[in-house]
């Protein structure tokens, strides 16, 4: 009769050192994670892939971790590897739609069209997705790739109307004006933007393009003067500006 009560205490201290053990590698995995968090918050992708990698090692499946995996190979312009990534995620967590709506970025930046739209609408169908847009806009950029003018406007469009201060989709709005020659309508739509947002750079430079197609050299050149003033550290847009501007003189 002891040799079963024996069992039975060895196997609770068994239980126990485990039980403890588990706790404290979660511990310690969690706590990983939140610093490779941060790096991803910092934009220093090679410290927090390192560091999620880590963690991942101690806590493989955890859905959330493997998000934050998946756009730290993201940062490192590695889409490639943050596709299963994610898709491990959503096996693991099926209405984690963060990471859906990430994995349709991910198919968006590999120029994966379709699968990227069916990934956006997905993320859309969860009401209680607290930043619809984010994949309505991505879903115009989408649409945009795919000269599907009407549906990218249309995404465009309700992006704009969930989120007003939301540049993005105003631009992609714009192309889809300047793309299908209806400058005359990019111009009003630009100013009365421009009225409300007048340091977004972006929208100048869509403005200047607008002008452009219009023949209105003067009104452009002022608008890629505004572009160099407000682009601050975005050196594409100042290079595109400048050699606009010379081009015009």
């Amino acid at each position: 009769m002891k040799l079963p009560l024996i069992c039975i205490v060895l196997l609770g201290l068994t239980i126990g050192a485990c039980t403890g053990t588990a706790t404290n590698d979660a511990r310690l995995a969690g706590a990983v994670k939140t610093q490779g968090d941060a790096f991803l918050l910092q934009g220093e992708y090679t410290a927090a892939l390192s560091t999620l990698l880590e963690a991942r090692k101690m806590r493989p499946d955890d859905p959330y971790l493997l998000n934050s995996l998946g756009l730290a190979y993201m940062g490192k312009k590695r889409d490639d590897l943050a596709i299963p990534v994610f898709k491990e995620a959503l096996d693991l967590k099926p209405d984690y739609t963060e990471a859906l709506n990430n994995l349709g970025v991910a198919y968006l930046r590999q120029k994966k069209w379709d699968m990227a739209i069916f990934a956006f609408k997905k993320v859309l169908e969860d009401l209680l997705y607290p930043t619809p847009q984010f994949p309505m806009s991505n879903l115009g950029w989408a649409y945009l790739e795919k000269r599907n003018y009407i549906q990218a406007e249309s995404w465009f469009s309700q992006a704009l109307d969930a989120s007003p201060v939301f540049m993005t989709p105003a631009h992609g709005l714009s192309r889809v004006l300047l793309e299908t020659g209806r400058e005359n309508e990019a111009v009003q739509f630009l100013k009365a933007r421009l009225i409300e947002y007048p340091e977004t750079a972006i929208l100048h430079a869509d403005l200047a393009r607008a002008y452009e197609a219009q023949g209105r050299t003067d009104d452009a050149r002022q608008s890629w003067q505004n572009v160099l003033h407000y682009a601050k550290g975005n050196a594409e847009l100042k290079k595109t500006a400048t050699e606009r501007l010379s081009a015009l003189d």
